[in-house]
């Protein structure tokens, strides 16, 4: 084994974190739920000016809403909710009737008409995204979650029914927090915080909530899908933990325009925010690649917007902070695999039917995860400014070379404050492919993830002749790696694996350095170990097999892009 240059951070699981704001009344989300009638008419207020100046002609105005209506109509009829509201036809019918009278209308009318519609369709989106966030309600939530979460995690542990409320394993014990906890705090009470965390599992939300609270930090706010409040009892909760909702049915201009302003209001005012810049959960279990633009892109029109309003620019300064989230196993990896092969390979996939792809029903999907020993680690990274550039305990952004900077100057233009698109989506672009390099760097490696990739490799080797899917549809009763072999090749990708931590280009848990059989071992166990077909095993001989090869090839993934293919 390479020597360490260091030593893989251990977790303090016993660590207990004050709260930094202990007077509830002083965190962002309260203020803004106290005045949320005044901040959803600023909300509608600017997104009605935004949309106006997008389409400044009457003509192409009018267009825009005849668009919405159109693609309004086909969402209800074609893709209805049961949480779509109740008087949606008769809505979209009265903005329909008003659109046939506009076209009859003198023009100073029908401009007047035009922005009508506009507001009315404004406010109804804003209506329906806006959260309900109430302090009591949080507290209630948050007690019923912890209480809940150790309840599940004690039952894995436990073998009688009654001994699951003595509360012997505490969620410390099993959901690890590593990397950058302090410097996140201090953020947090000097700035506003946005955490851009990876996503790879529908318990990704509830799962940074918990470390949200365990890390003594106010609520923070997030987008929801608006599918997840069909039910009364997650409505609630998502209402309490600071939840908006996002239909992502929805894609049109208008809407998106709303919840883009709603965000960067959000922020102007202080509210830490959660955004999964992945956007949906990573079907091929890679860690994100390529980031969505848009939530990004209102940190930095709020930042330039507070800026304008506030010399110093340091009390008002929003700080991005990236998270990792790390799984032995995801209980939709068979489900989210083949949706990827699907899209990826066309007609050289086959897919075959899987009984689990229901199995994210959420209750059932809570009491699977946590009853099956699936030990959590989240890696928090070091704080960025808007621009890139990291920052230290003070905020203060640090540039490459080691120098101070102010980033208001970045906004700056012959003196001023100003607004520049093309500009500001250079700078999202740079910070998207910043965080992304974040990912990989604070990634902690466990030997779940090790194993997957040597195995897949190493199948892939033996028929480098042939293509992906040919591999993919290889029988699994014939794949079978001498355990000696792997155990070779399994060193050589943890030698490189050290030689990255030693470089501060990865992480890895502590259990990577001992002994190498007994770092297989564990990792075997651990990789999809709910899955009925197993992604790796051992077999009677001692040999190791596959029991599904596509499985296998999503957990592979998840070491993509560090170039350890090489050192096979």
């Amino acid at each position: 084994m390479r020597k360490l240059k260091r030593i893989p951070q251990p977790i303090d699981t016993s660590k207990i974190y004050d709260h930094i704001l202990s007077n509830n009344e002083v965190w962002p989300v309260v203020r803004m739920a106290k005045n949320r009638k005044e901040f959803m008419e600023r909300v509608i207020d600017e997104s009605f000016l935004k949309i106006k100046k997008l389409r400044p002609n009457l003509n192409t105005l009018i267009e825009e809403l005849e668009l919405t209506r159109y693609r309004e109509k086909l969402r209800y009829k074609t893709d209805p909710w049961k949480v779509d509201p109740d008087d949606e036809v008769i809505f979209w019918n009265g903005v329909k009737s008003q659109l046939v009278d506009l076209e009859n209308s003198e023009r100073k009318e029908k401009a007047e008409l035009a922005d009508r519609i506009l507001r009315d369709i404004v406010s109804r989106y804003v209506h329906e995204i806006t959260g309900n966030f109430k302090p009591s309600h949080y507290q209630l939530a948050r007690r019923i979650i912890k209480f809940g979460f150790a309840r599940l995690l004690n039952a894995a542990r436990v073998k009688k029914f009654g001994s699951l409320w003595r509360g012997d394993l505490t969620l410390q014990d099993k959901i690890q927090i590593t990397g950058e906890t302090e410097h996140l705090r201090k953020l947090a009470k000097i700035g506003t915080v946005v955490m851009v965390p990876t996503h790879f599992s529908n318990l990704d939300s509830i799962l940074i909530g918990w470390v949200i609270h365990t890390l003594g930090l106010p609520p923070f706010i997030y987008g929801a899908g608006l599918n997840l409040f069909n039910m009364e009892i997650f409505a609630y909760f998502m209402n309490s933990l600071g939840a908006y909702k996002v239909d992502r049915r929805k894609k049109n201009m208008i809407y998106l325009e709303t919840l883009r302003t709603y965000s960067s209001m959000a922020l102007r005012d202080g509210c830490h925010s959660l955004f999964f810049p992945g956007g949906t959960r990573s079907r091929s279990g890679k860690i994100e690649s390529r980031l969505k633009l848009g939530l990004l892109g209102t940190a930095i029109e709020a930042q330039r917007i507070n800026y304008g309003k506030n010399e110093s620019g340091r009390q008002n300064k929003i700080f991005i902070v990236p998270l990792v989230t790390n799984y032995n196993f995801v209980l939709e990896a068979p489900a989210l695999i083949r949706s990827y092969l699907e899209r990826k390979g066309q007609e050289r996939y086959y897919a075959e039917s899987d009984r689990y792809d229901k199995s994210s029903r959420i209750l059932k999907f809570l009491v699977e995860f946590f009853t099956k020993g699936n030990n959590i680690s989240v890696s928090i990274g070091r704080g960025l400014d808007l621009f890139g550039n990291f920052v230290n305990d003070e905020g203060v952004s640090i540039d490459a070379q080691g120098y101070r900077i102010n980033t208001r100057d970045y906004f700056m233009f012959k003196g001023e404050i100003t607004a520049n698109i093309q500009r500001e989506e250079e700078y999202t672009r740079m910070l998207s492919d910043v965080i992304v390099k974040e990912y990989h760097r604070i990634n902690r490696v466990q030997s779940s993830h090790l194993v997957g990739f040597t195995a897949f490799k190493m199948i892939q080797e033996k028929h480098k002749t042939i293509d992906l899917y040919s591999v993919l549809r290889l029988p699994v009763d014939e794949i079978e790696i001498e355990y000696n072999e792997f155990k070779k090749a399994f060193s050589k990708m943890r030698d490189r694996i050290i030689d990255l931590f030693n470089e501060e280009k990865i992480d890895m848990a502590t259990h990577m350095t001992e002994d190498i059989d007994k770092v297989i071992d564990l990792g075997i166990s651990n990789v999809g170990m709910y899955h009925s077909r197993r992604p790796l095993l051992k077999n009677k001989q001692g040999n190791i097999i596959t029991q599904d090869i596509n499985n296998l090839y999503y957990y592979h993934n998840r070491m993509d892009g560090y170039g350890l293919e090489k050192y096979l």
